[in-house]
């Protein structure tokens, strides 16, 4: 219908929300994402790879022009997209207000080239009031964001495409390096390499229970109450020792990561066990009485709404949720209305927000709770730039959790019920309550010495007397190294242990003392949510990439989860060695930080794109030919002592210059005793290479299993691995059909079977041509690699013969009387019937299948490639477009949800047994709003003359 407004946004489930609070004289439509980008080298025109154009799809030489084409999934979007322009008088471009949205509304104006007026309409939460503001209050496109935004894909690209190939060529093919992926791989392999290096130590102390004598108490009070020790009624509390004498008692941080005790000069005291006993036993009949007691006041804030960064570590925390779960699940709430915008830096409210949080929390807990002044929170990094406002329920009323409980569910619901609780405990008031602190003693004769010595003991807690913002949330705390250190108020700590009311004077007496021991730990492993938050405290990335960047390195098998724990394979070590040894600039973790803090200089128009780029990537010689200014803005860039790009060499000569790298060095990790741990290119090996390689003899190898982390890996642990590892063939015995001996090898591709077959003989004076003939017509041997069940060290003649008897037949297809084998392959067990292949479901099934079973799955659809129609996972419900029921499959790709119709890929962190109907229906929306993937391969969008040929 002529004369309607379009409005354009980013996914299918923000048109739809949007779209209903629109009247008829709107059309609302999705870009699903960035509709155009950098292509790869490998897919520029022909006449264009030649050109500048074919390193990076960027030229470097005139003003580092993009080359920008529209993806192949989209183009039936932007057609759709071009026909809903034509029949409109208005465009309103309605992506998201950061640099990302930025940069997709100006993608959009260059490739439909409106003839209609356009407008930018931008807001932070989608609700009907937001979307009426942001429709009268439109705006211009912001050209600093698309700035800033270019200049970051140009660099990553830049960074990537020099840097990569230097990872192929050293260590493995498809390895990739990255601005800010290889310095967060670089952080988590240095936690670990504390973690290597780390040497235990044992300390000892005495833990004490006591009670106030009876009548003892003579004066003021502690801070009330009563806790109660182990078996010594309510009145009793624990204590710990602390000190004998002037020196104090030795607790975890006293000791340094070997082990060695930090302490000098008699300051502090290394109790052993023996010396712990000696002293829990000459106090049993010590006169105790309290020193010192100390009473504060005690006051808590609450903690800022949430940013991106925080709503990351919190749910890590609190829900375990991956931070790219976290964030597929708030964008999901963002775009059906529940939450404000999820990516920004900025704790702060806006007034209806904050009064909002104050009213609710005023009626759900009473007036006391609220604060006479509204709380205000500003952002710490003065680089904040993504957005607006922190990231808090929509709306100026507050749904609370129970009242959206039945239209959310799952991850939805708690994300959603964090961001509410956590909102709404910004603005409520302070905890309130006292502390005390008691030290207690008695002289006794030290033992072995016999000198008398004062031991002192020290216990603390805590009282809340006003919850305050407790009542409605609590923030959590990532794990801390000294967590179990009784010093720090760690188990036994009773920092938060109730004291009964005592004096100084007051004596004491003693119910329990018992020596007790404790063990240093090392460094705690990065989780998501703290890797999250050292990032960010250190400036390296921004709110919206920090989920990106820890998939990245999961994805390129940099760091596999353990639990919650982040741990680095072997393969960032030596990539993060290779960088480090040869490329250290890139990966420092100041400069890394000063780059984000130009691209926010560049946002703001404070640094001029171009400039910036040419000194990034020519260095201080100032252009391409190597000579001549980094043009206009680079005498600022140049002045700029907190600029990336300092005095050095460009990107593109510390890579040309980089000194010829060792290969095998780099790959090579020493473990100790001669015994080092190498990065081949099928996996981690150790190889033994000192003094207990035998003289002469090949040195050992042995793999290194998967599931052991690097820490793990001691010199006793890689002995045992190389003793375990056949060296050689094993032999395995004698084929008794052919005579041939059968034997179990470990080879580049891993474990397997073959038979040792005689060479053929050849007569003398043949030529070498006819020689290699009947070298190539001789009988080769049979091979057969070893089941994921079986074991080099374990496997058996019988295994064996089995093994190479592949592939097996199971019968003949009575119908079309071909014949159908069992056999093992690259991608698992399957059969065979002529071209037609069909996945098995174990390797055990290649042996025991009957030609029934066999029939039975070539009588079930094919779907894909080869693959069968799988019975499905789960039922969840009726797709709200199609109408049709939504289930969860199996597919050869991994688990899948379809309405029969449409096909859609579980992301990483949809788990099969959790995912929603709503989820799935996402899902299936954002597939339908692609289209068809095309086939073969077509031409790229025509290039625009520059970035400024067309008005953005």
């Amino acid at each position: 219908m002529a004369g309607r407004k379009l409005v354009i946004v980013e996914s299918p489930a923000k048109a739809r929300t949007i779209a209903g609070y629109l009247g008829d004289d709107f059309r609302v439509e999705a870009s699903v994402g960035h509709i155009r980008d950098l292509p790869q080298p490998s897919e520029l025109p022909a006449e264009m790879k030649k050109g500048p154009f074919g390193k990076f799809a960027v030229d470097v030489e005139h003003g580092f022009e993009p080359y920008y084409v529209v993806d192949p999934d989209k183009r039936k979007k932007v057609a759709e997209l071009k026909k809903a322009l034509k029949d409109a008088d208005e465009l309103y471009l309605a992506t998201d207000e950061d640099r990302e949205g930025e940069a997709i509304a100006w993608h959009l104006l260059q490739v439909l080239q409106p003839k209609v007026p356009v407008k930018r309409m931008v807001f932070h939460e989608i609700t009907r009031e937001a979307i009426q503001r942001a429709l009268a209050n439109p705006r211009d496109l912001d050209e600093r964001l698309v700035d800033a935004q270019e200049t970051r894909r140009i660099l990553d690209r830049l960074y990537g495409y020099e840097v990569s190939p230097v990872l192929w060529r050293k260590i493995r093919q498809g390895l990739s390096a990255g601005r800010v992926q290889s310095v967060a791989t670089r952080m988590v392999v240095e936690r670990e390499r504390e973690r290597m290096a780390f040497r235990e130590a044992e300390y000892w102390d005495v833990r004490g229970t006591f009670r106030v004598s009876t009548g003892g108490s003579t004066g003021g009070s502690t801070s009330g109450g009563a806790a109660g020790g182990p078996g010594g009624g309510e009145d009793a509390f624990d204590a710990r020792l602390v000190a004998l004498g002037d020196a104090r008692v030795a607790t975890g941080r006293d000791f340094d990561d070997r082990g060695n005790l930090r302490g000098r000069g008699g300051a502090v005291v290394h109790l052993t066990e023996d010396a712990a006993r000696a002293w829990a036993d000459t106090l049993e009949g010590a006169e105790f009485r309290v020193l010192e007691v100390e009473t504060k006041p005690y006051s808590r804030k609450p903690a800022a709404p949430f940013t991106t960064s925080t709503l990351q570590q919190e749910a890590a925390r609190k829900l375990r949720m991956g931070s790219r779960q976290t964030m597929r699940v708030a964008q999901a709430l963002y775009e059906n209305g529940y939450i404000t915008y999820m990516r920004t830096d900025s704790p702060s409210l806006s007034a209806q927000a904050t009064e909002a949080a104050r009213r609710q929390a005023a009626e759900l807990y009473g007036p006391e709770y609220v604060p006479a002044q509204p709380r205000v929170y500003a952002a710490r990094n003065k680089g904040a730039q993504e957005a607006h406002e922190a990231i808090r329920p929509a709306g100026d009323h507050f749904r609370t959790p129970g009242q959206v409980a039945r239209e959310l569910s799952g991850d939805q619901f708690r994300l959603y019920e964090l961001i509410w609780k956590r909102t709404v405990a910004s603005q409520m008031a302070d905890a309130k309550g006292s502390t005390a602190s008691v030290r207690l003693g008695a002289d006794a004769a030290a033992p072995g010495t016999g000198e008398t010595t004062r031991a002192v003991f020290a216990a603390s807690g805590t009282v809340i007397t006003f919850r305050g913002f407790l009542a409605a949330y609590e923030e959590s705390r990532d794990a801390e190294r000294y967590a179990d250190d009784p010093a720090q108020g760690g188990p036994g700590g009773d920092r938060e242990a109730r004291l009964p009311q005592m004096a100084a004077g007051d004596p004491l007496d003693v119910v329990t003392l018992e020596p007790d021991g404790h063990r240093t730990s090392p460094p705690p492993r990065y989780t998501e949510a703290s890797l999250v938050k050292a990032l960010e405290e250190r400036g390296i990335g921004r709110p919206s990439t920090y989920a990106a960047i820890i998939g990245v390195i999961q994805d390129r098998g940099y760091v596999t989860n353990r639990g919650q724990a982040l741990v680095p394979s072997w393969l960032a070590f030596a990539v993060t060695r290779l960088l480090e040894e040869n490329f250290d600039r890139l990966v420092d973790y100041d400069f890394t930080a000063a780059m984000e803090e130009d691209l926010d200089q560049i946002a703001a128009g404070q640094k001029e794109r171009v400039a910036w780029l040419t000194r990034f990537y020519f260095g201080d010689g100032g252009g391409p030919g190597g000579a001549g200014g980094a043009g206009a803005g680079g005498d600022r860039d140049r002045d700029d002592e907190r600029s990336a790009l300092g005095s050095a060499l460009g990107l593109r000569d510390l890579v040309e210059s980089h000194p010829d790298i060792d290969a095998r060095e780099v790959n090579s990790i020493e473990i100790g005793d001669g015994i080092v741990l190498r990065v081949g290119r099928y996996g981690p090996y150790l190889e033994e290479t000192g003094d207990g390689a035998a003289d002469g003899d090949a040195p050992r190898r042995a793999s290194v299993p998967e599931d052991l982390a690097p820490d793990e890996l001691t010199v006793a642990k890689a002995r045992e691995l190389l003793a375990t590892q056949p060296e050689g063939d094993r032999v395995l015995g004698t084929d008794p059909e052919t005579g041939t001996t059968i034997v179990a090898r470990n080879g580049r591709y891993g474990p397997y079977v073959t038979e040792i077959v005689p060479e053929p003989e050849l007569p003398e004076g043949i030529s070498a041509a006819e020689k290699k003939r009947r070298l190539a017509a001789a009988p080769k041997p049979r091979t057969a690699s070893l089941f994921r069940s079986m074991q080099l060290a374990t496997v058996t003649l019988e295994d064996a013969l089995r093994l190479l008897s592949l592939p097996r037949v199971v019968g003949v297809d009575p119908a079309t009387g071909e014949e159908i084998t069992a056999q093992n392959g690259r991608y698992g067990p399957y059969l065979k019937k002529g071209t037609d292949s069909r996945t098995l479901p174990s390797e055990d099934a290649i042996f025991d299948i009957t030609l029934e079973e066999a029939l039975a799955i070539y009588a079930q659809p094919k779907r894909g490639r080869g693959a069968t129609s799988s019975a499905p996972l789960r039922e969840l419900g009726n797709d709200p477009v199609s109408g049709k029921p939504i289930v969860v499959k199996d597919g050869r790709f991994g688990p899948y949800v379809t309405d029969g119709e449409t096909n859609a890929t579980l992301r990483k962190d949809d788990a099969v047994e959790t995912v929603t109907l709503e989820r799935a229906a996402e899902l299936l929306a954002e597939k339908r709003a692609k289209g068809p993937a095309t086939k073969g391969r077509r031409a790229p969008a025509r290039r625009t003359t520059g970035r400024t040929a067309a008005k953005r």
